[in-house]
């Protein structure tokens, strides 16, 4: 019987087109080949997969989602253990012993695509069940070298709504405000964006008082009205 990993590989082979495969790579910059399996496809076949491998403790499936990423020689491989780690049967296993994978795959996948997903779809539940714990880690990042963590601390509560923690959400903007990197302005934005929709005002006022200008005051601004 096939490895799960396997079984991913045969699967997207059977469902990938080829010629999309280079506009798909230097659309995302990678340095890692794409098969060519678009999104659609790859959920469908993801899917599959998951269900004729189930995977039956914690341990097994931390191995599996890292076999997945570390052997990974086309990028969908990557977005499929991803996927794994956000696959519905294994959501018991969210608790802080996956956090160190989420680690490793924000810090070695360092690019968008990756980050933003364990961001706020992962990290960002963590936080949420353990914010005694994820809380001072969080500053933690937020004070790091590593702009994916610093990213990933400003946008794991983009859909906290009313349940965003303000103090935290601006103590993880704040180390970063004087970085001019595209990636951390704009998580900056999106971070004040998505709070934007919960109190506006507060967050014109938020902008206003830290003097942020350029792209994260644009992003942050984007959908109120014209002041």
């Amino acid at each position: 019987m096939d490895t799960l990993h396997e079984a991913v590989r045969r699967a997207f082979t059977e469902v990938a087109d080829p010629a999309k495969a280079p506009a798909m790579r230097a659309y995302m910059k990678s340095e890692i080949p794409f098969l060519g399996v678009q999104a659609g496809p790859r959920r469908t076949a993801l899917r599959r997969v998951f269900a004729e491998h189930p995977i039956e403790s914690a341990p097994e499936w931390r191995r599996t989602v890292l076999s997945l990423w570390r052997d990974a020689e086309y990028r969908e491989e990557r977005y499929a253990a991803i996927e794994l780690t956000g696959h519905r049967p294994y959501r018991r296993f969210q608790t802080l012993y996956a956090l160190p994978m989420y680690e490793e795959m924000i810090v070695t996948g360092a690019w968008w695509d990756y980050v933003d997903e364990l961001a706020v779809h992962r990290v960002g539940g963590l936080l949420s069940a353990f914010p005694d714990t994820m809380r001072p880690l969080m500053l933690e990042w937020a004070h790091g070298d590593d702009l994916w963590k610093r990213r990933t601390a400003i946008l794991c509560q983009n859909r906290f709504r009313s349940a965003t923690d303000t103090g935290l959400l601006y103590a993880c903007i704040a180390p970063s405000l004087s970085d001019i990197d595209f990636f951390a302005r704009k998580a900056i934005g999106w971070a004040l964006r998505e709070y934007a929709k919960i109190d506006p005002d507060e967050v014109v006022r938020y902008v206003d008082h830290m003097g942020i200008t350029g792209l994260s005051r644009r992003e942050a601004l984007k959908n109120l009205p014209a002041r």
